[in-house]
């Protein structure tokens, strides 16, 4: 008998990487999908696969989406973002938002069928329109936390 009381979800992670001299963060402004009718400007990250480190997958996904080379062990843990429904409307995942200002390289846009382009933005918040949980991840890194919180869940009393 399969137990369905067991949580499905998925990881996903994403990185701020900022440049503090330059006071500025790596964005992608993704182009306009079935899940998002209109072009959006996110951090770059991605899908964990099963059975990768999330801090590799982090930097896996940074150097995909953006040509930027980071060592996982450069990558600090900032925030986590509990996200009721995912991108692709499949249900919920986990989002682990890291952050960095060691990397290697100049930021490309090396994916051009999905995103517009990629490029060094003001540090203090992303372009309008940005993906909720993109501009939330950056809040929280700013704020100093709190180190988790929640997208699109409604808010329950304490029983």
């Amino acid at each position: 008998m399969i137990n369905t009381s067991v949580m499905n979800s998925r990881n996903a992670v994403c990185v701020i990487v900022h440049d503090k001299d330059a006071d500025t963060i790596a964005a992608v402004l993704y182009g306009a999908r079935n899940w998002s009718p209109q072009p959006a400007w996110t951090l770059p990250g991605g899908k964990a696969e099963p059975g990768e480190a999330l801090d590799e997958a982090a930097a896996r996904e940074l150097k995909e989406e953006t040509g930027l080379l980071v060592d996982p062990a450069d990558l600090a843990l900032v925030h986590v973002i509990h996200v009721e429904q995912g991108w692709d409307q499949a249900g919920q995942f986990v989002l682990f938002v890291f952050a960095t200002d060691t990397w290697a390289g100049e930021l490309t846009n090396t994916e051009p069928d999905k995103h517009l382009t990629a490029e060094w933005v003001a540090a203090s918040r992303l372009p309008e329109p940005a993906f909720p949980t993109s501009t939330q991840a950056l809040a929280a890194y700013w704020g100093g936390g709190p180190s988790f919180s929640r997208h699109g869940w409604s808010v329950t009393a304490a029983q």
